[in-house]
């Protein structure tokens, strides 16, 4: 599944109050690591034993709002979302932490007792 980009606010609220789980790349511009793990990220979200995961990207230059919601602290960061709970995150560049957080996030079909409420 190609990654999609959220371009506004009410897409971001939609998004993460997926009954799917999703996960979704808050990058900026500026940011150079996030340029060199977006190839990465993208081909994560191609391989089929990811696809019960939605993956999706934003710009957190053009949504300030919705970076204060998800409680952005590093660029880049990843954040796994399902039904408005946060389930996880990694922050940073790294593939190893990323594929992890994907692998424990694919296919899963329930809210974890520890996720936040947004």
């Amino acid at each position: 599944m190609p990654v999609t980009e959220i371009k506004d606010f009410k897409q971001f609220q939609e998004v993460i109050n997926s009954k799917t789980p999703v996960i979704i790349d808050f990058w900026a511009p500026w940011c150079g690591p996030c340029k060199i793990i977006s190839p990465i990220f993208e081909k994560f979200s191609n391989e089929s034993s990811n696809a019960g995961l939605g993956f999706y990207k934003l710009d957190t230059d053009e949504n300030e709002n919705a970076m204060v919601e998800a409680g952005v602290r590093v660029m880049p960061s990843f954040m796994v979302f399902q039904d408005g709970n946060k389930l996880g995150e990694v922050g940073g560049a790294l593939p190893t932490p990323l594929a992890a957080l994907i692998k424990k996030h694919t296919g899963e079909s329930t809210v974890e007792a520890t996720g936040e409420k947004l």
